[in-house]
């Protein structure tokens, strides 16, 4: 969904009337584009909701507004690929109803401009999920349906095999090609393979990935089969930093089944969550060469208000982890609009949306947790300044993109106040 595309169109018919080449110009930031492998000082030059260049010098004068983003960085808008914002449903679910929340409220402010619901839904109530929250976020907003049915309600509802229907979940997703991104299970705590295999045979007639929340570990369906032998390639394994997921052998080195896992084409997301990431598991993974393909939040009410917080802060803790900012924000953007298969998106290539983040990068003594409360101490943290969506401002923490009040015209025909006024 675009969002103030009129707005965009006359910015954008002002500007030509002008004779400028742009509607806003980022200028002096740090630009980081990991598909155009740029990490370099570079201004950013926006046209009718899109990125016009990325060039080493452009000419305030070309641009109806220019933007000093000198010592801060300017990234694609982050891409989210596991939330849960099925909000509003009154049903008391997991990650529906009481559980998720509206996205509008939780991305802007942390530089996240997508976002892939994952798996709040099913086939059986995608169309109210799109009609009440898709529909009327100014997020971009797409999704992963649920292998059930009845979408993530918990409880006995995610465990019912009989409400696992490939073939009409498959159909619901073709039905929404372009919105529905692929397709999910999760939660499952029996010792079957049939939400699994169900899962990728929807993917399969669909032509979509599957992500997998393994829910129990259980030694009949042991991790390692799932990412070497059941998933195909492009399919995504999240929470892969969970306290529980056998990655580390008695040496506390990544076991090598993770690396086949990896060339075999299967994908590692991060969805943090309020019980899926533990430092002991993430720091000895990351230090020794094993890094997530993808970093999401498992955003939910309960995780933003526990150790994961926001996509920030999720990205500051792996870069304390001493994971360089460019594969920060590259796994926080490139590499997840290629695993939903959108890859107009996550990236700063002229013609692309003119979605982009600017971040600050603060320096000092910050603590993180997590999904467990362990701590761990760092001393960087990112913090978002400016949110671009389809080229329209939707976040500025400072007001970079504003006059002061003292430079502003007084507003013309304003009354004055008369004697009686103040009776």
């Amino acid at each position: 969904m675009r969002v103030g595309l009129v707005a965009v169109l006359m910015l954008a018919a002002a500007a030509s009337a002008a004779g400028q080449d742009y509607d806003l110009v980022l200028k002096g930031g740090h630009v980081i584009d990991g598909k155009n492998r740029i990490d370099a000082i570079r201004d950013v030059a926006i046209r009718g909701g899109r990125i016009a260049a990325v060039e080493a010098n452009i000419a305030p004068s070309k641009a109806r507004q220019t933007v000093n983003v000198a010592g801060m960085y300017v990234t694609p808008g982050l891409v989210d690929i596991h939330v849960h914002v099925y909000a509003g449903t009154g049903r008391r679910g997991a990650y529906d109803g009481d559980n998720s929340v509206y996205p509008d409220g939780f991305t802007f402010r942390s530089g996240v401009t997508t976002v892939v619901d994952a798996g709040s839904s099913g086939w059986r109530n995608f169309p109210d999920f799109k009609d009440r929250v898709i529909d009327r976020a100014k997020t971009r907003v797409f999704a992963l349906l649920n292998i059930v049915g009845s979408g993530m309600g918990g409880g006995a509802i995610e465990q019912n095999l009989n409400d696992m229907d490939a073939a009409a979940t498959a159909k619901r997703a073709l039905e929404y090609k372009g919105v529905v991104v692929g397709i999910k299970t999760a939660h499952y705590a029996g010792p079957e393979w049939t939400p699994v295999e169900r899962a990728v045979e929807a993917g399969t007639i669909a032509d979509l990935p599957v992500m997998v929340d393994f829910g129990a570990f259980r030694p009949e369906r042991p991790y390692q089969d799932l990412v070497t032998k059941k998933l195909r390639p492009g399919d995504i394994s999240t929470h892969v930093y969970n306290a529980r997921a056998p990655l580390l052998d008695d040496a506390g080195k990544p076991n090598a089944y993770l690396f086949e896992a990896r060339r075999r084409g299967v994908i590692f997301d991060v969805g943090h969550g309020g019980g899926s990431f533990a430092f002991r598991q993430a720091i000895p993974c990351v230090k020794q060469g094993f890094l997530p393909d993808s970093i999401s939040t498992d955003l939910h009410a309960g995780s933003m208000n526990a150790g994961m917080k926001n996509m920030l802060n999720l990205m500051s803790k792996f870069l304390n982890m001493g994971m360089p900012l460019a594969d920060v924000v590259t796994r926080s953007t490139w590499h997840p609009a290629r695993e939903i298969r959108h890859e107009e998106l996550g990236n700063l290539s002229a013609g692309a949306p003119a979605d982009v983040a600017v971040l600050r990068l603060e320096r000092g003594s910050f603590g993180f947790l997590d999904a467990g409360g362990a701590r761990m101490n760092g001393t960087q943290k990112l913090v978002c300044e400016l949110t671009i969506r389809d080229g329209r401002v939707v976040y500025d923490l400072n007001g970079l993109t504003h006059e002061d009040w003292d430079r502003l015209p007084r507003p013309v025909g304003r009354a004055t106040t008369s004697a009686s006024d103040s009776k």
